[in-house]
């Protein structure tokens, strides 16, 4: 499986192409939205599309990989890995989510184990929502922000859930 197109009611989930570049490079532009990602935002249009090719296009080259971009039907427009604050609280997470557990119960992946940094309390009550279990927590030190986070680690098991 590498990052097989996905459709739920509102949304689909997707590949990022070149021809998505300014909506890439105004999500990975925003201090806020980066706050929980483990890089600097990005500074300018020149950045972002190294930026893409290594997180994400240079991954749909690989055997398996799930890298997406998360957009609305009305408009095919890459929401973001993490949500501008415009798209937040309305449910497309959670709906986003539900999707990726069926495909991978599709796929008969036995588990899935997801974290979040344990001051990102939003991100903590969408995996309780989806029915995930807090299993411990961990420090990692982030580079290249040079910043020790505590990550919480939630699991579920697809066999029983979904």
């Amino acid at each position: 499986m590498n990052t097989s197109a996905i459709e739920t009611g509102t949304l689909i989930w997707r590949r990022f192409g070149k021809e998505d570049i300014d909506a890439f490079f105004d999500i990975f532009s925003d201090p806020e939205l980066n706050t929980y990602l483990p890089w600097f935002p990005l500074k300018n249009k020149e950045e972002a599309m190294p930026f893409m090719e290594e997180k994400y296009l240079s991954k749909y080259r690989q055997p398996q990989s799930c890298h997406y971009a998360i957009c609305l039907k009305t408009d095919n427009r890459p929401l973001g890995y993490g949500l501008k604050r415009e798209w937040r609280h309305q449910g497309i997470v959670s709906e986003a989510c539900r999707a990726v557990l069926e495909l991978a119960k599709q796929e008969q992946i036995p588990f899935v184990s997801t974290t979040h940094d344990r001051t990102n309390r939003p991100s903590g009550q969408v995996m309780k929502r989806l029915g995930m279990i807090y299993r411990y927590s961990y420090a990692e030190h982030w580079q290249p922000k040079n910043k020790l986070v505590v990550f919480r680690m939630y699991q579920l098991d697809l066999n029983d859930s979904v």
